[in-house]
């Protein structure tokens, strides 16, 4: 059964053409279209929810036409996306506006009213905090959460805000664009905090607790459910067949963590695109509430014990641009200069919060440092500390999620950075642990994708029966002596967060320099 998964990222879309059988899964062809993220002055990050629709056309056409597979052999579509992002909508599934990215950090002020408030510690309203944890075991202690950019646009559009009809996520835009059918996931009403995730649907109490319209949140389907077919309309401006199912998909973590075979309780997967998380995959929720880390339902009615690094491959492609006169013409021969630098980047040390951060400390001032730069230091130094810096972000993340959790030795490694040797070198390095890049692992996700509509349209049980087709393409070793060099800078990469925080607020707060 052909199907084609898709895999929407901060600024690239992924289209991946797998045959699906009982006893494998096979990637056939990708394609790969890319779209602006749109950086405001007040801290906006926003989208055009229609750039995801060209992207997905596009490379749905490509696919059919480089392959010659006629669209009648396409068996079902399905989406692996970002989420935490803010669709609004009218009665039609038209956007009333750009859609408001997680890196959205413009709703400050309506954290601080709705949850940093009253009788609040570390910023957290103590007594809303406890009702949260208790319905949802999570809370929205970011001011990048959804609800508060929700009520931004409730205080400062109300114009917009009248005639919402409802809040999409990304996945559930595109399905309601293909099929006209508007509902969601169960990961991705999670991610909402507005969950009961024992009773496994939303809770108006979290609604009224965080000034959220009941009635504006959609309907909640499994991540293998069938939303609708292809409409006509939708499946000639796809190339597809009309009424070609259209199975509900996920979150980008819940169906990495599925492309990448990461599905029984300890099993790790470390993704790498512009973002990146360290995931565990557990069989019960717990939570860790200083450190900002939850355990998000899966695609299944399993958990996804989850840490975010904001921007990790993102660093990479700053480097690529603007650490050379012209920038480096390749992510290769950036990388070829950083691989002639000895572990440790001859003494530099780099920051990858480049746009606040999330995980293991929440903190929308935080930037990227080089520290220790020296006037013998060349941008090798700078390319390889940035890639250092990333596997340390990685580090930080994996040893607090097992200061809860128990994870298991091989940690697979996905996205666009496991495709380059030289990091999956490092990370190994750093963390001193086996790692595990599975094919082609930058379609992680559109496979995780693939995988669920396997379960939906009757191939397999269940979403683990996949797990043994999921094959792991290259694996790295720690080099024991690199580990002893990075075990040395660990605790001199974590200080530069607690040594400059008063810094960072000062400049990107009070200053407002950014």
């Amino acid at each position: 059964m052909k199907v084609i998964g898709y895999d929407v990222g901060t600024t690239g879309f992924k289209a991946g053409l797998f045959d699906v059988r009982e006893d494998d899964i096979e990637f056939i062809k990708g394609a790969v279209e890319s779209y602006p993220l749109t950086v405001l002055p007040n801290g906006g990050a926003e989208q055009d929810p229609e750039d995801w629709w060209r992207a997905m056309c596009r490379s749905t056409q490509r696919l059919l036409a480089e392959t010659g597979i006629p669209k009648e052999e396409i068996k079902g579509i399905s989406c692996s996306a970002q989420c935490c992002t803010l669709v609004m909508v009218d009665k039609d599934g038209k956007p009333l506006r750009p859609a408001m990215s997680i890196m959205d950090t413009r709703a400050a002020a309506q954290w601080k009213k709705l949850f940093a408030s009253g009788l609040a510690v570390a910023n957290m309203n103590i007594p809303k905090l406890l009702q949260f944890l208790k319905v949802t075991n999570a809370a929205p202690v970011s001011t990048k959460d959804t609800v508060y950019r929700y009520n931004w646009v409730r205080e400062n559009e109300p114009d917009v805000f009248k005639k919402v009809y409802k809040w999409l996520d990304c996945k559930d835009y595109l399905n309601c664009r293909a099929t006209g059918r508007m509902a969601t996931s169960h990961d991705n009403a999670y991610v909402t905090f507005l969950y009961d995730y024992k009773k496994r649907t939303w809770s108006k109490k979290m609604c009224d607790l965080v000034n959220i319209e009941f009635e504006h949140l959609p309907e909640i389907q499994e991540s293998t459910d069938i939303v609708g077919g292809l409409t006509k309309e939708a499946a000639e401006e796809l190339g597809l067949a009309e009424g070609t199912p259209v199975i509900s998909g996920g979150t980008d973590v819940s169906m990495c963590q599925v492309g990448s075979g990461a599905v029984l309780p300890g099993d790790v997967d470390i993704n790498s695109g512009t973002s990146g998380w360290v995931c565990t995959a557990l069989a019960k929720a717990t939570l860790d509430v200083p450190h900002s880390i939850g355990a998000l339902t899966g695609a299944s009615a399993e958990f996804n014990y989850m840490a975010d690094c904001e921007t990790a491959g993102k660093c990479m492609e700053w480097s690529k641009e603007r650490l050379s006169n012209t920038g480096f013409d390749s992510y290769d021969i950036m990388y070829e200069v950083a691989s002639e630098v000895p572990a440790g980047s001859n003494g530099v040390i780099f920051s990858p919060w480049m746009h606040g951060n999330r995980c293991p400390f929440e903190d929308h001032n935080t930037r990227g440092v080089f520290f220790n730069v020296d006037v013998d230091n060349r941008s090798g130094d700078l390319c390889r500390a940035i890639i250092e810096g990333v596997c340390m972000h990685f580090r930080w993340l994996l040893e607090t999620e097992e200061n809860k959790v128990k994870t298991n030795d091989a940690i697979r490694f996905t996205g666009g950075s496991a495709m380059t040797p030289l990091v999956g070198q490092i990370l190994s390095d750093v963390l001193g642990r086996t790692i595990e890049v599975t094919e082609e692992p930058r379609m992680v996700g559109a496979q995780g994708a693939a995988v669920t509509m396997g379960v939906g349209l009757g191939i397999y049980k269940d979403i683990k029966d996949a797990k043994p087709f999921i094959r792991v393409q290259a694996t790295y070793h720690p080099n024991m002596e690199n580990k002893k060099l990075y075990d040395q800078i660990f605790p001199v990469f974590k200080s530069l967060y607690y040594d400059n925080k008063k810094s960072f607020a000062t400049l990107n707060s009070k200053l407002k320099l950014n």
